[in-house]
């Protein structure tokens, strides 16, 4: 009698499985509904926020028009506007003359309010968080009329890996980036596999396998010039594997088409930069030695990350 009343029970319940896939392929799951759109501290349009994030400006007194934009990223557990006085962006925004777009992350999209970069529906062109910070950032153009030639966007850790995401998903929209700590494009699609590739294990792709993942990322008709890059890392990162700096420096180098070694090393007490591209560097590969998982600032590292990604871009002298 158990034994019948067992395969009655299993065969109840493959019957059941049967008849709730049939359903599922007739009627689809519920999507979930899209989170409402938001506007700019001072008002403006309506954008479109799939990805959920908050947004936070900071607009210099006496702004003038055709201003740089600079779209700031927070790392893991970090406040937008703190990050934004403590990395020196700020002040430099307020000595430049530049708008600072400055997204934020939420607890209900990150329990440690790190940016979702190893996600395909965070990091993809126009999709979740991604395609929200494109959308803040193509409504403060308009807003405060800045100059759509000078866009540019950086980021520490999860905020630098989504960094090199938007250059490659946005090479239309950004002049020109900055990855500190952080990891190549396309590095991961899960949570596993963004822990081992922040320890430096996982595949081991070739130079033309990373930059054929940041190219796929683009527009399918983008046919233009991706952006300039620099990418800075601490020698003794405990978070992000140094090697992953290397890594994005390569990818890059490939999307821009310059082969070989740097074209010009520069070497101060604790820090080296590489540079590829002349007579204009295009890629610089930044390392602060002895330094650890941080946005160099100079009282620490002895050199200011904001100040130094400024001037390669060319909106500070």
């Amino acid at each position: 009698m158990d034994s019948t009343l067992d395969l009655l029970r299993h065969q109840g319940g493959r019957l059941l499985r049967m008849v709730s896939r049939a359903v599922a392929q007739i009627v689809p799951p519920l999507a979930e509904p899209a989170p409402p759109p938001i506007r700019s501290e001072a008002g403006g349009a309506a954008i479109a926020n799939p990805g959920n994030l908050t947004l936070h400006t900071h607009v210099p007194a006496g702004l003038a028009d055709h201003a740089p934009l600079v779209v700031l990223l927070h790392g893991c557990g970090q406040d937008p506007e703190s990050f934004a006085d403590e990395t020196g962006w700020r002040a430099l925004a307020d000595l430049h003359g530049f708008v600072l777009l400055m997204p934020g992350q939420t607890d209900d999209n990150n329990p440690q309010r790190c940016f979702n970069w190893f996600r395909p529906g965070d990091n993809a062109r126009d999709r979740g968080e991604a395609g929200s910070i494109a959308g803040m950032t193509r409504a403060t153009l308009a807003q405060y009329r800045c100059d759509p030639a000078r866009v540019f966007v950086t980021g520490l850790s999860a905020g630098g890996a989504l960094t090199a995401c938007l250059l490659a998903a946005y090479p239309d929209l950004f002049a020109a980036g900055a990855v500190v700590a952080g990891l190549p494009a396309g590095a991961a699609r899960n949570v596993m596999g963004a822990m081992s590739r922040m320890a430096g294990g996982g595949r081991q792709l070739s130079p033309a396998e990373w930059t054929a993942r940041a190219r796929a990322m683009a527009p399918p008709r983008f046919a233009g010039r991706f952006p300039a890059l620099s990418i800075w890392r601490g020698s003794a990162d405990p978070v992000v594997a140094p090697g992953n700096a290397e890594l994005l420096a390569e990818q890059w180098t490939g999307l821009l088409g310059i082969e070989g070694a740097p074209t010009q090393t520069m070497v101060h007490p604790g820090v080296t930069c590489d540079s590829w591209g002349a007579p204009k560097a295009a890629v610089q590969l930044w390392t602060i030695a002895d330094a650890g998982h941080v946005y160099p600032v100079r009282e620490a590292q002895g050199v200011s990350a904001a100040a130094e990604i400024a001037q390669f871009w060319g909106i500070a002298g």
